[in-house]
């Protein structure tokens, strides 16, 4: 039907036959006002909406990224954790350079993650959050009180305020007394 009207002067033009009067003027002036005011606030919210995302977007667009290096930095942890906290000295100098470049190496992704916003949640000692926390097991233990995380088996990692990866975690829990 738009394809039929290709400019105004198509337009069948409208002859009122009585005038409108002041009070009907003024109620299609307000509907047309209401109108126009919801619409620009509608343009302003998919302004908002669409800055936001463009913003989210920008923000975590590392993420899939990010979760594909933390395998990498639990590996270096791993490395590291072998040589226990034993003086370097105490290896042969070819394991002191081994030792040196895997501190040099992980020091430097640890340090690409910050400056991406990757940080490490190691979560001992604290009360366990469900949110940022996944309980493997229950250990039963005086040392913490119950349902405070007592082991880390895996460090978790958030992205800004988004959860990349959970702690893998034990959470304490009361010592049976036995009589």
């Amino acid at each position: 039907m738009t394809d039929d009207i290709k400019d105004s002067k198509d337009l069948p033009e409208v002859e009122l036959t009585e005038p409108l009067d002041d009070e009907t003027q003024e109620e299609a002036a307000d509907e047309l006002k209401d109108q126009l005011l919801r619409a620009l606030a509608e343009v302003e919210n998919i302004r908002r909406r669409a800055a936001r995302d463009h913003d989210d977007a920008k923000k975590y667009a590392v993420a899939g990224f990010a979760r594909d290096l933390l395998s990498v930095a639990d590996n270096f942890s791993r490395a590291l954790e072998v040589f226990g906290n034993e003086d370097a000295s105490a290896f042969p100098p070819a394991v002191q350079s081994l030792m040196e470049g895997l501190k040099l190496t992980e020091k430097e992704l640890a340090g690409i993650f910050e400056r991406q916003g990757v940080k490490k949640i190691m979560p001992l000692g604290e009360p366990f959050d469900h949110e940022y926390h996944q309980a493997i097991c229950e250990i039963p233990t005086a040392d913490y009180p119950a349902g405070t995380v007592a082991q880390v088996m895996q460090s978790g990692y958030v992205l800004h305020d988004r959860l990349l990866r959970p702690a893998m975690v034990g959470v304490a829990k009361a010592v049976e007394e036995v009589s």
